[in-house]
């Protein structure tokens, strides 16, 4: 079965293979909205990014850390704010701004755009 391999192209088929093995170049730059945080208790840095996708419960933004790791939130559908999607603790929200709320979901903290209906009157 090897001759066969070989006489029908197997030589060929073989350097595409291990041409898929090589360096396929950088990878590219992950997409989404910059936002600051601070993981196990660490100084706030703008070094996570925040995914959207729409869910069976709603809208999910996925919060990606610098080391690998991620957050999943459920956005409230009224826009009260957001929860934890999914783990066994809680996310607690606190407004920072008109503009910005604080999510805490252990050590780990979160900062993310929000608008505040009515505030503008404020």
């Amino acid at each position: 079965m090897t001759a066969a391999f070989w006489r029908c192209g197997g030589t060929g088929l073989l350097s595409l293979m291990l041409a898929a093995c090589g360096d396929a170049g950088p990878p590219e730059p992950p997409s989404g909205l910059r936002i600051a945080c601070a993981t196990e208790g660490t100084q706030l840095a703008q070094n996570c990014l925040v995914e959207q996708s729409e869910g069976q419960q709603g809208l999910v933004l996925t919060v990606r850390r610098a080391d690998g790791g991620f957050r999943r939130l459920l956005v409230a559908r009224d826009g009260s704010g957001v929860t934890a999607a999914d783990g066994a603790e809680p996310a607690v929200v606190r407004l920072r701004s008109p503009s910005e709320i604080e999510v805490q979901i252990g050590r780990d903290r979160y900062r993310l755009p929000a608008r505040v209906d009515g505030a503008a009157g404020a």
